[in-house]
């Protein structure tokens, strides 16, 4: 199929290898461009479209003409003879946005060449330009007695009849043929806004944009109080609200994106974004709404009682879709000023949770945030999810069962620490699969805390997984580019060594920045009973100070 498809660009070309005519100067032409890159066609088989006029010039495709385009699509128009350049975007059948701007086309420089080749029977010269460090040369005619171009480029030079970006990609006339049907475009019912808001506007109309929560306090008050639509508990430490996700057949990346900014805390705190499943008779919305009391206990012989940090029966523990990490007082703070310091004015953090989709693909469920803190100013963010179509390998039939959970998102309602690791038995959860699941894996997400000198937070822990009693991964999170974030800990303690608290290596986070989940490998696993357990050479306390590790697992594979 390639070979025929070369060939018949090849007789293409040929066909017009005469010595060609002059254009009609008051005539419509319609000009095909194909794209071809090392020798061989592009295999999209949508031609770029020009459509010259006297007046106007089109930059269009195939699919667009033959109304067979997705949507959004984009068009560019130039109007001659002042080389006005109008983008034209069509987010809809009846959505229709532009912006013009009569400077591009008159800034553009290029480099001319005596080179000359015959393109379509048309002797052709060289001009070449850089374009964000990439070299496009343009071979041109002025023979044809018109004035068009494939892209912005080169639309006042002459036709051109190719454009050859960095050497080796191609875009090619194979045909000119004039036109009768086709009438100008009236710029008189373009819908016309600023370039910022068009970009912008198109950019969002690609991908689906569930706003969770726009400009939400989470501190700690007394009497935290709840809307319609967003609850909030633990003091006011977390908010949730129920979220309807579209249902979609096409393989989607989801992104999450946060953003926070101080409102009165100073200090860099543990934050999460997760999923409260529902699916079983006791969930975390039962704990929130009346005490944490109600979860089922885990207890591993330390002494301790851990309310809701494993999977039972009867309750599932929230999904965590993003650990996160606030910065030294972001925003609130930046009145204290260092030298050759430009402080941020928030932090946003966005993460790729993909993995999760099809728990979440066409169902409504809560979604909530919390932040850790006892401050009555708090923080404020806001939070999205974006739905982008293509990209990930589709998988019809999806595990995604969640094991564990220890960060204790009901902290200030009285939820324990994750101390669990004190005890040899660690973190320990077994599960039961109905059906055999290939390629299983742990979504394992891991941050040590206990914040002196001594407290885990400083000091580097193995971290070992092991699955029906055998070791099944072991490693050390540890960061070491927390100096990296600087600019955004404005509040941060700074030290005679020189050094700033926010620059100090941590357990798997650093202020500011969220914290990447692994990824663990556990292979086919048997329908059956199953159990995984987490150990963690815990620090000792000192005095009243106790370190602590939030982990939190899920299960993921395909039945």
């Amino acid at each position: 199929m390639k070979q025929l498809y070369i060939f018949i660009f090849s007789v293409l070309i040929s066909a017009y290898s005469q010595a060609q005519q002059a254009l009609k100067v008051n005539a419509i032409y319609k000009i095909v461009y194909w794209r071809s890159a090392d020798g061989k066609p592009k295999e999209d088989r949508n031609p770029t479209v020009v459509i010259a006029a006297e007046q106007q010039n089109l930059l269009t495709n195939e699919s667009i003409l033959a109304k067979q385009a997705k949507y959004p699509h984009e068009q560019s128009l130039i109007t001659k003879p002042g080389n006005i350049l109008f983008q034209l975007a069509d987010l809809s059948k009846n959505d229709q946005l532009s912006t013009s701007d009569s400077t591009t086309i008159a800034k553009q420089v290029f480099e001319f060449s005596n080179e000359t080749k015959v393109i379509l029977g048309y002797t052709c010269k060289k001009a070449k330009t850089i374009v964000n460090s990439n070299t496009i040369e343009l071979w041109y005619t002025t023979e044809a007695s018109i004035k068009a171009a494939p892209t912005v480029l080169g639309q006042d030079l002459g036709l051109v009849l190719e454009q050859v970006r960095n050497g080796n990609s191609f875009t090619t006339a194979t045909k000119i043929e004039e036109v009768k049907s086709i009438k100008p475009i009236d710029l008189t019912r373009l819908r016309l806004i600023d370039g910022l808001s068009y970009k912008d506007l198109l950019w969002k109309s690609r991908f689906t944009t569930l706003s969770v929560f726009n400009n939400q306090t989470i501190n700690f008050i007394d009497k935290p109080q709840s809307t319609d639509s967003i609850f909030r508990f633990a003091g006011g430490t977390v908010i949730a609200r129920k979220v309807k996700f579209p249902e979609l057949t096409a393989n989607t990346n989801v992104f999450v994106d946060l953003t926070e900014q101080s409102k009165g805390d100073a200090y860099d705190r543990t934050g999460s974004v997760f999923i409260i499943p529902t699916d079983k008779p006791l969930s975390l919305m039962n704990a929130l709404e009346n005490s944490v009391k109600v979860l089922p206990v885990y207890d591993n012989g330390n002494g301790k009682t851990y309310q809701g940090v494993v999977a039972t029966p009867n309750y599932s523990p929230v999904i965590e879709v993003m650990r996160f990490f606030t910065p030294f007082g972001v925003g609130q703070y930046n009145y204290l000023k260092l030298k050759d310091k430009k402080w941020a004015d928030r932090v946003y953090y966005r993460q790729d949770v993909s993995e999760l989709f099809p728990l979440v693909n066409g169902k409504e469920v809560w979604i909530a945030v919390f932040i850790g803190n006892y401050d009555k100013g708090g923080h404020k963010i806001s939070l999205n999810i974006t739905l982008h179509n293509a990209g990930r390998e589709k998988v019809d039939k999806a595990l995604i069962l969640p094991l564990f959970n220890s960060t204790n998102v009901m902290e200030m309602a009285g939820q324990e620490y994750a101390t669990m690791f004190s005890s040899d038995k660690g973190l320990e959860v077994s599960f039961t699969l109905i059906k055999d699941v290939k390629d299983a894996k742990l979504r394992y997400i891991t941050t040590g805390h206990g914040g002196w000198g001594g407290g885990d937070e400083f000091v580097p822990r193995k971290n070992t997984i092991w699955l029906d009693g055998k070791e099944a991964f072991a490693f050390i999170p540890w960061r070491q580019d927390c100096g990296s974030y600087r600019l955004s800990n404005p509040a941060s303690g700074n030290f005679e060594t020189g050094l700033s608290s926010s620059d100090l290596s941590r357990s798997n986070w650093c202020p500011g920045t969220v914290t990447n989940p692994n990824i663990i490998s556990l292979g086919d696993l048997k329908a059956g009973d199953h159990t995984i357990k987490v150990t963690i050479p815990m620090g000792l306390p000192q005095g009243s100070s106790s370190s602590a590790w939030n982990v939190s697992g899920v299960l993921l594979g395909k039945e």
